[in-house]
């Protein structure tokens, strides 16, 4: 089935489609509509980096200390609020000192995989990581980055000495089973984000269309039903409010697993 084509991947791909298809090209990549090379989720997640640009930058001109407006107060909650599970909270409790250094990365992809969820409230706009390879992405710059972390902290060798347990005479053992279960992290990471978003943005928008499509067919048959005209205005938030939990709640996943991995592999020994 042809995907359906945004109109913000029709207006990416008037400004970039020509150059991403000769790139394509030199790379040996056939696009499976050469008409719109840049698909609906790379056309999102280039929508979604110029917002958070446009945001970031507004928000970094109007940022106080003494007088702190709404806005900087919501956005400092992700770092540090009270029930302790900001990106800055969590790097504290985990990693302990030393730990804000790791806050710009992991605290970006934490914000990329937020905005990303959420984008598809908007009428028009689907989520990047309802689409198998963004979740991917995500996870294998999470891997790169946890294991540079490790290198960076005690060498190559002793990050080498992480995946060999504690016992050196069981280190044979711990190697296999701690290579596979690390690169399992990249399949956890991506299927978690992907299935759960994919799924959300399903059933949020079938139920939507399923709830106008009814209460239009039952406003049909009588004049009684022109009554019933309110419940799809009362039903919708429903599935909005769900699918806003859902994609806070990934998002959030998405936050903490990456902390705990720079903190197993950056934990000093004892």
């Amino acid at each position: 089935m042809e995907e359906h084509i945004l109109g913000i991947t029709r207006l990416v791909n008037a400004v970039l489609g020509r150059p991403a298809l000769v790139l394509l090209n030199l790379l040996h990549v056939h696009p499976s509509n050469p008409e719109y090379p840049i698909p609906n989720h790379i056309a999102m997640e280039f929508l979604v980096f110029a917002l958070a640009i446009v945001f970031f930058l507004w928000l970094k001109n109007r940022l106080s200390v003494e007088n702190p407006s709404g806005i900087q107060q919501v956005m400092e909650m992700l770092l540090r609020n009270p029930i302790g599970v900001g990106a800055q909270d969590l790097l504290d409790d985990l990693v302990g000192h030393g730990g804000e250094k790791y806050l710009p990365m992991l605290g970006s992809i934490g914000i990329f995989v937020l905005l990303c969820n959420l984008i598809s409230v908007i009428p028009g706009f689907t989520s990047p990581t309802a689409t198998s390879s963004v979740p991917l992405g995500c996870a294998a710059t999470v891997f790169l980055y946890y294991n540079l972390a490790g290198i960076r902290k005690k060498g190559a060798l002793g990050h080498a000495k992480h995946f060999l347990g504690p016992v050196w005479w069981l280190s044979w053992l711990m190697l296999p089973i701690e290579i596979v279960s690390n690169a399992s992290r990249l399949l956890s990471l991506t299927v978690r984000l992907w299935v759960n978003m994919l799924v959300s943005e399903l059933l949020y928008t079938l139920f939507l269309g399923l709830t106008v499509a009814l209460f239009v067919f039952v406003g049909k048959l009588s004049a009684f039903g022109y009554a019933t005209g309110v419940v799809p205005l009362a039903v919708p938030p429903i599935f909005i409010l769900l699918h806003i939990f859902v994609a806070v709640l990934q998002a959030f996943v998405f936050t903490i697993l990456p902390v705990m991995y720079v903190s197993a592999v950056v934990a000093d020994e004892h």
